[in-house]
């Protein structure tokens, strides 16, 4: 159930992590969006429209890679007839109060490519630009509602720092007491470089399964958990 999952979640965000015995636990999806597969340290857990039975079946004992090995996601993917996404490094950081170390201007300009991408994956988007249109930060609720940030640093304004300052940004863009959770392509060093660098500590892998066609999302519209400091207002 998504309460599982997001219980899960909010302990390893406190450094509670499942007991690292090479179990894989099998949830529903939490949404029709959101299925895929999580691994912490020694356990995974698998949140997909397939039985327990399946999974088990199809990872031996002990393996405690299988969960995200190429074999097993091809085989998850064909069975719920979606596809992989990137087998994503997971981080987590704790809120901080007062402004962005960064100027930020609010837009909702949805054709932004990390905004864009953010509306495929995350409820109630909200976003900023920085240094320009071309440099981002976002953030909504994605898995479990679980609070979400990205970030994009536009070609001209890189080597400068401004990666670790918007993946900051994004620890006081959130309500006060809830931690936000980054996910980037391990292969990404610049951004793995600036998510560490803003506080971000590593907690798993992730690994989603996207359905063939999204809808669109809709941004912010005024209704449930804001964030809670929006620049210029």
């Amino acid at each position: 159930m998504i309460d599982d999952l997001a219980k899960t979640l909010t302990a390893a965000a406190r450094g509670g992590f499942p007991p690292a015995d090479g179990s894989v636990s099998v949830l529903p999806p939490v949404s029709e969006r959101d299925w895929g597969v999580i691994s912490f340290s020694g356990c995974a857990v698998v949140f997909a429209e397939v039985t327990a039975a399946w999974v088990h079946a199809r990872l031996a004992p002990g393996d405690l890679a299988g969960p995200l090995s190429p074999s097993f996601l091809g085989a998850l993917a064909a069975r719920t007839g979606r596809e992989i996404e990137n087998i994503d490094l997971l981080t987590v950081a704790g809120p901080l109060p007062g402004p962005p170390p960064v100027a930020l201007r609010e837009t909702r300009d949805p054709a932004h490519p990390r905004i864009a991408r953010a509306l495929r994956h995350r409820d109630g988007v909200r976003a900023w630009t920085a240094d320009g249109e071309g440099s981002a930060v976002v953030v909504g609720r994605g898995v479990a509602g679980r609070w979400e940030v990205a970030f994009e640093v536009a070609e001209a304004a890189r080597g400068r720092g401004l990666g670790r300052r918007l993946a900051a940004a994004g620890r006081h863009l959130v309500p006060p007491g809830e931690p936000v959770w980054a996910q980037v392509a391990p292969a990404n060093a610049a951004s793995v470089r600036a998510l560490l660098a803003a506080g971000f500590v590593p907690v798993g892998a992730e690994a989603l399964l996207k359905q063939n066609r999204y809808g669109e999302r809709p941004m912010h519209t005024g209704t449930g958990p804001q964030p809670r400091h929006v620049p210029g207002e």
